[in-house]
């Protein structure tokens, strides 16, 4: 999940960023998700770009952890 500000709101709000189709700049930026909903946000395109590629290194990173601490074979280490 993705935190993301609605344009003309303050309130932040989570994403599923599994869910983004496309980030267009219109000059808004235009999320597009998968169910067909459009959502208009503060972010840059590059901001939100980020944001996917920063939540998805995390998962990546804490599942190759959790694999490495349950794992008793040094060669997954």
């Amino acid at each position: 999940m993705i935190e993301l500000h609605r344009l003309g709101q303050d309130e932040p709000f989570q994403l599923n960023s599994d869910l983004i189709v496309t980030v267009e700049a219109h000059p808004d930026t235009v999320i597009a998700l998968a169910t067909g909903t459009r959502v208009v946000v503060t972010e840059s395109p590059d901001e939100v770009a980020g944001l996917v590629r920063d939540w998805r290194v995390s998962i990546t990173n804490a599942a190759w952890r959790s694999r490495r601490e349950a794992s008793p074979d040094p060669a997954l280490v």
